[in-house]
């Protein structure tokens, strides 16, 4: 029993419990997941316990035969089936009682609920939350081609200018008009950096082609040139948001990992789907504790792909390039490299591709291939400084024509979107002040700090500095890499933040001691770094330290209206270096 029985609770117990709204990791639609902590016990035998439990409380409710997965991840497992969308709160509570009884076979701990009342209590469950009117509507938007989103408030049918929406309570009641309903294209983007200049420039060149686009993203859902809603809108709920309102021709949609293992995908079927780029970040939450686990979490939105769609994926990554591979889905490649044997035998082939040649964005697609636009006209490269740019404008490039966007809209969507808190709030936003470069961005894993400190350090300086915090559900050897990811701009100045927001568990200073020791370890002297309270209180010590000629590298993350606000002040009352900060 590999200790099962002499290990107590704790050697086999319940983390977490959800339902799975849309495909996920290991679902291909709704269902219900739960996590569990092992501890000295086989996985293989807990999930043969569960689909043995699992069996015998289907068949009771009835669900016979229903799809089923796990994984098995360090310290655990996730054990997840398919079930009705109508019954997703009473799917967790069958899903919970397979795995107390699963315990209970191991010998972990008797108390699973007794059969014969619990399957009572079950069919009474999904019995009262049993909506026949809704999936009988899921079936017939299925027949007439068009996409059905629920939540416990709305039902919809139809994308954004096609669709209709009525409150879930009318829902028996609801007189459907089918010849008005349609969908619009959707993109989704995902990736551990990039998603949200990838969508913000994907939207520029929806509307430099005359389209009204519908953005949301981890800051905000944008619909044309208004900002409808402030905050987190990565998941399925500002993906409602967007598709719901009928203004919107084209839905531009960021998802997140979070959103992916938390509820699955926000809808079943899209036009394009883009992976940026998989790198270290968030491991350990949700059973994900490698990169390998997290791009196949990426990888999901592939799965959405409609007939005629593309995954638009990129191949310098290699963990992205070996499963965009193995898809069955059209793909458009992206890459920084002219020469890259993968994608060159691609297109020799008759497959799509974006690449970078000779200066400029190269795009292969509807059979033939054409320069988009130089370098030096994509305001976000910084003249090909910042390559991460150039992949993300790639990417959007790819995606773009993916959705049918006309390449003249590719370009002036390229043109036009700037490294400004206008277009691209707390991305690469510069500001020059009397000779000062200062740089506010969001960088908060070591990929994206690294891709970023590339940018700085090609810009001329005489002294640089760093203000630089991080998060504390990050793990050690993380916050140690970001560190060191910021320490190859070479900083003269580190300027330590606390983020009292994204503690996380820890106590204050902990995170900016391992920081200042890895910064230490790396070469920086004692009396290059200082520790401050919050983020503005360390920008603002950054800014009165610096002189004319100098670069400060700005990470805000807890405080960025704030930064952004001072920095505007700054701007606008003719501040230079060396001058008093206003109040």
């Amino acid at each position: 029993m590999n200790g099962a029985a002499t290990g107590g609770a704790r050697a086999l117990h319940l983390v977490d419990s959800r339902r799975l709204t849309g495909p996920s990791l290991l679902l291909e639609g709704a269902g219900a997941i739960l996590d569990a902590g092992l501890e000295g016990v086989d996985a293989a035998r807990v999930a043969a316990e569960w689909e043995r439990a699992l069996d015998t409380m289907l068949e009771a409710v009835g669900w016979s035969g229903a799809a089923r997965a796990w994984r098995a991840f360090p310290g655990g497992a996730s054990f997840a089936f398919r079930a009705p969308h109508d019954a997703l709160y009473a799917a967790t509570e069958v899903n919970e009682w397979a795995f107390a009884a699963a315990r209970e076979a191991l010998g972990v701990e008797a108390g699973a609920p007794p059969f014969a009342a619990e399957a009572a209590r079950l069919r009474a469950a999904i019995a009262a939350e049993a909506n026949p009117a809704l999936i009988a509507l899921r079936g017939q938007a299925g027949e007439h081609g068009v996409t059905l989103l629920s939540d416990d408030k709305r039902i919809s049918l139809g994308l954004g200018t096609g669709s209709r929406s009525w409150p879930a309570r009318r829902l028996p009641r609801v007189r459907v008009p089918w010849a008005q309903l349609h969908d619009v294209p959707v993109a989704l983007v995902t990736g551990t950096n990039g998603k949200t200049t990838t969508v913000r420039l994907l939207g520029a060149m929806g509307k430099a082609a005359g389209r009204i686009v519908g953005v949301t993203s981890t800051d905000r859902v944008d619909v044309g040139d208004s900002t409808v809603a402030v905050g987190d809108y990565s998941g399925p709920n500002g993906a409602r948001t967007v598709l719901r309102d009928r203004r919107v021709e084209l839905g531009v949609l960021e998802v997140a990992r979070g959103g992916i293992l938390r509820r699955g995908l926000p809808l079943p079927h899209v036009q394009v789907a883009v992976v940026t780029n998989v790198a270290s970040d968030h491991l350990g939450e949700f059973g994900i504790f490698d990169v390998d686990a997290l791009a196949d979490v990426k990888m999901v939105v592939a799965r959405a792909v409609a007939p005629g769609g593309r995954a638009v994926l990129n191949a310098d990554d290699e963990r992205v390039l070996v499963r965009g591979r193995a898809l069955t889905v059209p793909v458009l490649w992206f890459s920084l490299e002219p020469q890259h044997a993968h994608v060159g035998a691609h297109v020799r082939a008759g497959g799509d591709a974006a690449w970078l040649e000779d200066g400029a964005l190269v795009l292969a697609s509807a059979g033939r291939t054409r320069r988009i636009a130089a370098v030096a006209d994509v305001p976000i490269a910084f003249a090909g400084a910042a390559r991460y740019n150039i992949a993300n404008a790639l990417a959007a490039v790819g995606a773009g024509a993916a959705l049918g966007l006309p390449d003249e809209a590719l370009r002036a969507g390229l043109a036009s979107f700037a490294p400004t808190p206008e277009s691209n709030p707390g991305r690469a936003n510069t500001w020059r002040l009397g000779g000062l470069t200062a740089i506010v961005d969001f960088a908060h894993n070591p990929h994206g700090l690294e891709a970023l400190a590339g940018l700085a350090a090609s810009i001329p300086a005489a002294r640089r500095a760093v203000v630089i915090g991080q998060a504390g559900d990050r793990s050690d050897d993380d916050i140690r890499a970001f560190a060191r990811a910021a320490w190859a701009m070479r900083p003269d100045r580190i300027f330590l933040k606390e983020m009292e927001v994204y503690l996380r568990g820890r106590e204050r200073g902990v995170v900016t001691a391992l920081l200042e020791r890895e910064f230490r370890a790396c070469g920086a002297a004692a009396d290059a770094l200082e520790r401050h309270a919050d983020e503005l209180t360390a920008v603002r010590a950054a800014l009165s330290w610096a002189l004319p000629g100098d670069l400060l590298l700005l990470t805000t993350h807890a405080e960025r209206e704030g930064v952004l606000a001072l920095m505007d002040r700054l701007r606008a009352s003719g501040w230079t270096p060396g001058a008093p900060l206003p109040a």
